[in-house]
Order: C-alpha cells, then structure tokens, then sequence
C-alpha cells in the first residue's frame, strides 16, 4: 500500500497488502512505524525532500534516509525489512533528480536495498523536450538501466514488459556471462 497514513495501512494490511510504502518515510505519522513493526511488512522509506533546506542533495538524502531508518529500528522494524528510495521528484529541482540518479551508488552506503521509481517523470520529459509522460519510455530505460548499473535492487515502472528486459539485459553485462 502507497499511504503515510497509519489507518489506512492497517486497513489495507487487513485486506491483504503485503508490504508499506511510506513517502513521508514515517515522518508524518506516529503511529506508521509501531503499525509496520508489530505487522513484520517491508516497508520501503521514501525520502521526500518537500519543506526540507536542502544544501547538497545527494547528502541531503541520505542523512534523510539514514535518520529515518533510525527512526524505522527504534521502533522495532527489522533491519531486514526497510527499503529505501530516493524519492526522484519529490521536494526536488529537475537538477537534483539528474544528480541523484548520477550518485544513485552513495545510497548503497546505507545498508538497504534501493527502490528507484523515475519512470515517466517529468524530469525525463524536460531532457528530452517536453514529451509527454506517454512517450518517455526510451528516458524511463535509460534511468532504469544506469540505476541499475550504480546498484537499485528494485524498480517501480509503468512499462513493465520493456523494463524486465532492461534489467536483465543489465544484470547480464554486470555479471559478465548469461
């Protein structure tokens, strides 16, 4: 379940949800990180950077990130279950993104596995002259591939079958065999 809302993942949990995806990385609800704790779900902490002072973004993240994963063990969630996600696009310039996607490997000194979600941003759409989100595949590709190449574990996207490919195409060179 997509929600920073504790009610609403209890319910969803109750329903079936098998994972949290909190984009406010259990900042804006107290309640969110005792739910997931005492639920045993993944749970994967979003850095949302909206109202933060940002001074250099890729520091700026982590140290968001790696407070909110204080945040996520203090409140008994198992070091094994928390995902993190850089948050492209969320409280960031269209700079920042092109940034953090460059540095996307500093993440992995946190210790987690990395969700990157870009596909059809609006950043994508800017470099490649204003397309709209439906012709944004081939930038969607070329994010999911250098991400995967600095270290994402995990990719959210709308073009699914394109981006398997992608990524295992990807997966293959990094190994070096098939």
């Amino acid at each position: 379940i997509d929600t920073n809302k504790a009610e609403v993942a209890r319910q969803a949990l109750d329903a079936g949800a098998s994972m949290v995806n909190d984009i406010w990385a259990l900042r804006r609800d107290p309640a969110m990180a005792a739910l997931v704790s005492e639920r045993a779900v993944p749970v994967i902490l979003m850095a949302n950077m909206r109202g933060y002072q940002k001074h250099e973004i890729v520091s700026d993240v982590v140290r968001f990130l790696a407070q909110s994963i204080d945040l996520a063990l203090s409140a008994g969630v198992a070091w094994e279950r928390i995902i993190i996600d850089p948050g492209i696009g969320f409280g960031t310039t269209p700079q920042e993104n092109l940034t953090l996607l460059s540095r996307l490997g500093e993440l992995r000194a946190l210790g987690r596995p990395i969700l990157l979600g870009t596909s059809r941003k609006s950043t994508i759409g800017l470099v490649l002259g204003g397309l709209p989100p439906s012709e944004r595949v081939e930038g969607t590709a070329a994010t999911v591939a250098l991400g995967v190449a600095q270290g994402a574990d995990i990719v959210r996207v709308h073009d699914v079958h394109e981006m398997v490919r992608i990524v295992k195409m990807c997966d293959a060179i990094l190994r070096g065999h098939l």
